[in-house]
């Protein structure tokens, strides 16, 4: 499979999507992006779409592509089952990624248009992307390169940046959980973890490789661990296996306490650098949670190592986007790179 990059994510879905090839009658790249219903706008019902194929299976529910039938909108719908979401103590976590995706609307975040509930299932109707997850090209391609990297990387620290603004904490960020949509743009899906929060929180949630120390230490936690997770992210969208990895939990977060990293040799030291300053232990060191910011950035340079490959195209969109950058990350990002 051809290497990820901002114009190429869409040519071609992950082979591990069960969506059906003959599928010409209804592609979704052909078809325009829904805009979100007014307030005023009549609400959807489930008959008012028909459904394709499933896209996605989960603990409790799946994702099912959806089309409707009168404007040939495309859409997601997520069924979950309420017995199964009882069950497993997730209705907190349903909760706060419906009332999260509510509140915010950002070209680098999934969108959600309209909730239903019967007896049996919970249905959210959110944004079909159709590139499917990083993931997937991750693992086919086994590492990206420097400029496919950071490029995704400088689209997760403008998202984060949005969802910090508004005193949100994502907690979630893993290759699976970015989508790409049909130009290769990121979207943040999956907001059951995501939580707003004035102070810290406590709960231990997340995938263990990308967990914080002071989750691990149930010390209370905030936005920082947004920020040692996209270190985390970039360590292993670059090298192709996360920096603390072991064949238990245990073993995992006696590594990421240690702190000890070790870089493949082919890593820049710049990016090495960005890395180191983002894996922090003390989160009170930690670029995008030092309490000496730098200043707000509004003009962004293009260097050469971005510049290439038509990735000042697909920036000029992310800097669009990501005008006011209160966490510096960026910043010290772009003079990196």
């Amino acid at each position: 499979m051809e290497a990820p990059g901002p114009a190429q994510a869409a040519a071609a879905e992950s082979n591990s999507r069960e969506v059906a090839e003959d599928t010409a009658d209804w592609a979704p790249a052909l078809c325009p992006s829904p805009e979100a219903r007014s307030p005023e706008a009549p609400a959807y019902r489930l008959q008012d779409f028909d459904a394709l194929v499933t896209v996605g299976t989960g603990t409790f529910g799946r994702v099912h592509l959806v089309k409707e039938k009168t404007a040939k909108h495309f859409f997601a719908l997520k069924v979950m089952s309420i017995p199964d979401v009882i069950r497993l103590k997730q209705e907190q976590h349903v909760h706060n990624e419906k009332s999260v995706l509510k509140e915010v609307s950002h070209p680098f975040l999934i969108r959600l248009f309209w909730t239903w509930h019967d007896e049996h299932f919970l249905y959210m109707l959110m944004e079909y992307v159709p590139g499917g997850e990083l993931f997937s090209y991750l693992r086919n391609q086994g590492c990206f390169s420097s400029t496919t990297g950071l490029f995704y990387s400088a689209e997760i620290i403008c998202a984060m940046e949005y969802l910090h603004s508004k005193e949100i904490v994502y907690r979630d960020l893993e290759p699976e959980n970015i989508l790409l949509d049909r130009d290769g743009h990121i979207k943040l899906t999956d907001f059951g973890f995501a939580k707003k929060l004035v102070d810290r929180t406590w709960t231990l949630c997340g995938t263990p490789e990308y967990l914080a120390p002071e989750v691990i230490q149930s010390k209370g936690h905030g936005r920082a661990v947004d920020w040692w997770a996209l270190g985390i992210l970039i360590f292993e969208m670059l090298s192709g296996f996360p920096p603390f990895f072991d064949e238990n939990p245990l073993g995992i977060y006696q590594k990421i306490l240690a702190g000890k990293l070790d870089f493949p040799r082919h890593l820049d030291f710049r990016v090495k650098d960005l890395i180191k300053k983002l894996l922090v232990v003390d989160r009170t060191r930690r670029l995008g949670n030092m309490k000496v910011m730098v200043p707000d950035v509004r003009v962004c340079r293009l260097t050469p190592t971005l510049a290439c490959a038509g990735i000042n195209q697909g920036l000029a969109v992310v800097f669009n986007h990501c005008l006011n950058f209160k966490s510096g990350v960026l910043f010290i990002f772009l003079n990196f790179t």
